[in-house]
């Protein structure tokens, strides 16, 4: 990682002043709400005027968003040791870190916006509405996952969130098509794309910028900037780590990642700008814990030391539970009430992941088409085997 955005993700106090949610003063009114003045504006491209600088949530709101991040901090963590154990195979990739990003944006959504991502997909497929079991056993490939464990961690999806796709920098053009579809049926909503700062240098997010800005679809377009495209530090792949610029006629921000509350205000702000005027891209700043995907143990590319020093001074979660209980907002015993029930839920969940039937074999001839009609056979594996699809 290059000096400047490890010192823009290490040091609390630049990150942020540049990104604009450093703190000025938390209150807590009758215990029941907290609030911080930001105090510089984001980063901002081709905006004049950025969200308010005034974040807040009350009490119901903080303990939901902590109690979501730590559910997906524990399911991932489950992942991580399912796939050692060689109970999950094939590609996984790890959200822990980057919870606030999901949290906090779908918090500002409307029900009925769309969500689309790229393969590090398991936060993204919980917030949107899949149960953890679905999550899981999607993973371990039982009757009981998303998918019904046909595809695994890069291909979940439910109702408005369009995937996990596996090809990088591909769902972004599905993401400005799925907002032409809500231009289009004059539908009062918005599509929000995301992807990592690897993808940016895609030649298809160019172009569905491009195509997006043209027609002036609702689309959000979120880069969640984690530092590392696989491997490689942003900058040694990308000449500018200005993400938030690369539209260059679509509008942007920078927001900090880390910061659930500021997630949250921004969306709102591009939620409602998208409506009205087109195209946004937003930059999330965060950082990814873990490696790339579970074949990369992360340390080839950087030292345990950055890990951990992002891990006390940004962590979404603990930083978020110091400030709502400094505050008054809520107590460190109802934290921990929260705590042991997701650890004991998510024992649960493990428990049937591994226990939940496999799918039949024949059910690898589902699901190829889309209602086919009756009878309608598919070629197996030689042509002397043909079976009836549903």
């Amino acid at each position: 990682m290059n000096k400047s955005l490890k010192n823009l993700i290490l040091n609390s106090d630049k990150f942020g002043q540049l990104l604009a949610i450093r703190p000025l003063s938390v209150s807590a009114k009758q215990n029941t709400t907290i609030s911080y003045t930001i105090d510089k504006s984001y980063d901002l491209h081709r905006l004049e005027q950025g969200p308010s600088l005034e974040v807040s949530c009350n009490k119901e709101e903080a303990l939901d968003f902590y109690r979501k991040m730590q559910y997906i901090r524990r399911l991932e963590t489950t992942s991580g040791n399912l796939y050692k154990d060689k109970q999950i195979r094939g590609f996984c990739h790890l959200y822990s870190g980057q919870e606030a990003v999901c949290v906090g944006m779908k918090a500002a959504l409307d029900q009925n916006d769309s969500v689309i991502t790229a393969y590090r997909a398991h936060g993204w497929t919980y917030i949107m509405g899949v149960s953890l079991l679905g999550v899981l056993a999607e993973l371990t490939g039982r009757r009981t996952g998303c998918a019904k464990g046909k595809g695994g961690s890069m291909h979940m999806y439910t109702k408005n969130f369009y995937g996990g796709n596996g090809i990088v920098g591909a769902q972004i053009p599905l993401g400005a098509g799925i907002a032409l579809k809500h231009k289009y049926m004059n539908e009062p909503n918005v599509c929000v794309a995301l992807y990592g700062d690897g993808a940016a240098n895609q030649g298809q997010v160019f172009e569905a910028y491009n195509m997006a800005k043209l027609w002036n679809l609702p689309v959000i377009f979120v880069c969640e900037n984690n530092g590392y495209a696989m491997g490689t530090s942003v900058n040694r792949g990308s000449a500018s780590a200005d993400f938030y610029t690369r539209g260059d006629f679509v509008p942007g921000m920078r927001v900090d990642g880390m910061d659930v509350l500021g997630v949250r205000e921004a969306t709102r702000f591009a939620r409602d700008f998208a409506l009205t005027n087109g195209p946004i891209l937003l930059e999330m700043v965060t950082y990814r814990y873990s490696g790339h995907s579970m074949s990369d143990p992360g340390t080839s590319y950087r030292n345990r030391e950055e890990v951990q020093e992002v891990r006390q001074k940004r962590d979404p979660i603990t930083t978020f539970s110091k400030r709502i209980t400094e505050a008054g907002l809520v107590t460190p015993e109802e934290l921990k009430e929260i705590d042991n029930g997701v650890r004991a839920e998510m024992q649960e969940v493990e428990r049937r992941a591994l226990t939940d039937p496999e799918l039949d074999v024949q059910e690898l001839y589902n699901d190829v088409y889309y209602q086919p009609e009756p009878g309608f056979k598919v070629r197996g594996c030689d042509n002397f085997t043909y079976e009836v699809s549903k």
